[in-house]
């Protein structure tokens, strides 16, 4: 394994990184298995588009993420709120009609044919990492899933709303009658949840280029990476978010032949040895 092959898995586990971890902390929160979230990082990656073809890439960077917090508060306060005393099941359905629903919005919006994104000129051509010459591009979404991953831990650990929506994620009703504003807490990490879905979106918009079905494609991993992090797990997401980049790309060097049932592969053996995943609880 070269070095150049190890930073490809992991700029793939950082894209992976941040989409699971808005995932799981819906999951946390709400219990709700969030079909929507692969329409909502494909409408990042559009919306990436026109906003870099009208102002600039930087400005993607902030402006998508902040319409999908939008995007989710809307899930929230018209679907999730309203369905707290329907089933899982029930919710999970109603999360996967709203993402065939967005994702034919989009297509009728933006068409059917491949976008591609340029990344920003400082961001083009390589930079040599221990005598490797590797895609700058690469590198930054890598460094960005990083600041992410602290900056939420930090978040989470030390502000009054991260302690509230640790409470909140592990019993509901007892943080409520503690004095928690549950429905508060639930509206933020919704919203913060679809905004990673935004960001990941974004990132990925130079990296894979933007077409239809690239939400269906990225939900199926996200959600093995959910359930072998553990579900509801938000560190368990992010370490297998980022292992899951790895042995993709690896698998795709090694053993290329069944590299895509790697993931399937993994997914069934956690499902029969340890159901609960890696994590075995919320976080």
């Amino acid at each position: 394994m070269n070095l150049a092959q190890l930073l490809n898995g992991l700029a793939l586990g950082s894209l992976l990184m941040i989409l699971s971890s808005g995932l799981a902390m819906i999951y946390g929160l709400r219990g709700v298995m969030n079909f929507a979230h692969g329409a909502l990082y494909m409408g990042g990656a559009y919306l990436a588009y026109s906003v870099s073809g009208n102002i600039s890439f930087w400005a993607a960077l902030i402006i998508v993420p902040l319409l999908l917090a939008v995007a989710g508060a809307v899930l929230e306060l018209v679907f999730f709120r309203h369905l707290q005393s329907r089933s899982h099941i029930e919710v999970g359905l109603i999360t996967f009609g709203i993402a065939l629903v967005l994702e034919r919005l989009i297509v009728l919006y933006w068409g059917e044919r491949t976008l591609a994104v340029p990344a920003p000129d400082v961001l083009n051509g390589t930079t040599t990492v221990f005598g490797t010459e590797y895609p700058t591009y690469r590198l930054f979404i890598i460094v960005i899933a990083v600041l992410m991953a602290v900056g939420l831990v930090l978040w989470l650990r030390f502000s009054t709303i991260g302690l509230h929506i640790r409470a909140a994620s592990q019993d509901v009703e007892t943080s409520a009658i503690l004095g928690i504003n549950v429905d508060r807490v639930s509206l933020v990490v919704v919203c913060v949840g679809a905004a990673f879905a935004g960001l990941a979106g974004t990132l990925a918009a130079p990296y894979f280029s933007v077409h239809p079905g690239m939400g269906l494609a990225i939900l199926i991993n996200v959600l093995i990476v959910v359930v072998i992090g553990g579900v509801g797990s938000l560190g368990g997401a992010m370490i297998a978010g980022m292992a899951l980049g790895l042995v993709q790309t690896m698998g795709n060097v090694y053993v290329s032949s069944i590299s895509a049932l790697v993931p399937y592969i993994a997914l069934v053996a956690v499902l029969v040895w340890r159901p609960t995943g890696f994590a075995g609880k919320r976080v």
